[in-house]
């Protein structure tokens, strides 16, 4: 006998791993729309109008997170099937677990993905994660096992060590029928009694384990015994596990040279206004639950680009309100004007982060006072402009600067 499972292997059931043509069309998701939906009343087209929400179109960084977790996943399976998992689930259970034990099966085999906000990165590991469980539990007769192939968690708000630990119990539970999470209720124990339990759910349960939202460990002082627990629990399970967070973790895992190693991964940064985003924009107008179809236009596409910075989440959500907008007002058609107009009403909170090429620098205690600057119109006697009082009349009114501007001064406007 081989390992735990003599001459059969865990990857034998595994899922075929995808490339090419045959992944794109696996991970894509193009929700049913009918054209003949725009004759239909406001109600049913703004409640369909959410489906633009479900889109999503792979790229270049959708098939590394892909392979990247397929091939973890991989790994973590055929060490199961080996005779050092079965010593370490002796260790597990005899609580033998301590800070210096470094495990009998590995735990090298964390990384992390990281990437800015809004860019698809969640939704690029959902569709993988569908992909890589598409065939459900692995159940294993001999002995008797239930193996999910990839779990994914939320770290806690708090980053409480316990209480991702029950997280973990409790989405284990959910898929393969167990009561993990109800004994460990009951037993009222702590995060380092639960430690080697739950390192034994994982060894026996799980593939490989994901840990979203990984940022929230910057902020909080228990952050560094949170990510402490986690480097434990790959110690004593030998698992894989991914963390995935935002840019501003890198400078926490960045410090500590055992960290660094451990989150070693894929990084991505917003999209650049290239063949990727085009086609993003031509799906995404294919999709009009206005009456009147209006056509992508490259001024369109360059409009959007300028207002999301490259990032998706926000083309999507200036598309469905711009949309939302025209419908309610009964204008029913999309343009540069309805574009706008969603973008200053919606997306307030956000533009201070979009604006490509400016960086936006936090205010110092030694405030100067703002200084008029003024323009003379060549061949005008009129008064000079005080362009203080007119960027302060263009916030005010929600006018565009430039529009306003271009009342009283000549202004071309190039493309870059």
């Amino acid at each position: 006998m081989n390992g735990l499972f003599g001459e059969q292997k865990l990857t034998d059931f595994l899922p075929e791993m995808l490339t090419g043509e045959e992944l794109h069309h696996g991970m894509e998701c193009l929700p049913e729309y009918n054209p003949n939906i725009r004759n239909l009343c406001q109600a049913n087209r703004l409640v369909a109008l959410n489906d633009i929400y479900k889109i999503y179109l792979p790229n270049e960084m959708s098939v590394e997170i892909y392979s990247k977790l397929y091939l973890a996943m991989v790994r973590s399976m055929q060490k199961k099937s080996t005779n050092s998992a079965v010593q370490q689930q002796y260790r597990n259970t005899n609580k033998n677990l301590t800070v210096e034990t470094q495990g009998l099966i590995g735990g090298s085999d964390c990384f992390s993905i990281i990437g800015t906000s809004g860019i698809g990165k969640s939704a690029s590991i959902s569709r993988a994660v569908s992909l890589l469980s598409e065939k459900g539990a692995i159940v294993f007769q001999n002995p008797y096992l239930k193996v999910i192939p990839c779990v994914v968690v939320q770290c806690p708000f708090d980053c409480s060590a316990k209480g991702l630990l029950l997280e973990i119990l409790r989405v284990v539970d959910s898929h393969i029928g167990t009561n993990y999470f109800e004994k460990a209720l009951k037993a009222r124990t702590t995060a380092d009694m639960m430690l080697s339990s739950v390192a034994q759910v994982l060894l026996n349960h799980i593939g490989i384990l994901i840990v979203d939202e990984i940022q929230n460990v910057v902020h909080h002082r228990n952050g560094r015994q949170l990510v402490s627990m986690l480097t434990q629990l790959i110690n004593s399970s030998g698992i894989s596990i991914c963390m995935v967070g935002t840019p501003e973790v890198e400078p926490f895992f960045s410090n500590v040279s055992y960290l660094a190693r451990r989150t070693l991964g894929l990084k991505y940064d917003r999209f650049g206004y290239g063949e990727y985003f085009e086609n993003f924009c031509k799906l995404l107008f294919q999709y009009q639950y206005v009456r009147n179809e209006a056509e992508l236009t490259e001024q369109m596409m360059n409009w959007l680009y300028e207002h999301s910075s490259g990032t998706l989440a926000l083309v999507v959500t200036i598309f469905h309100d711009s949309q939302e907008i025209a419908i309610l007002s009964g204008k029913e058609t999309l343009d540069i004007e309805v574009l706008n107009q969603a973008y200053q009403q919606r997306m307030g909170m956000v533009q201070g982060f979009v604006q490509p090429g400016i960086t936006k620098r936090p205010q110092t205690s030694n405030v100067r006072k703002a200084v008029p600057v003024y323009i003379e119109e060549s061949g005008n006697d009129d008064e000079p402009i005080n362009l203080f009082e007119l960027s302060v009349t263009a916030k005010n009114t929600h006018i565009d600067v430039i529009e306003l501007l271009s009342k009283y001064i000549s202004i071309e406007e190039v493309t870059i």
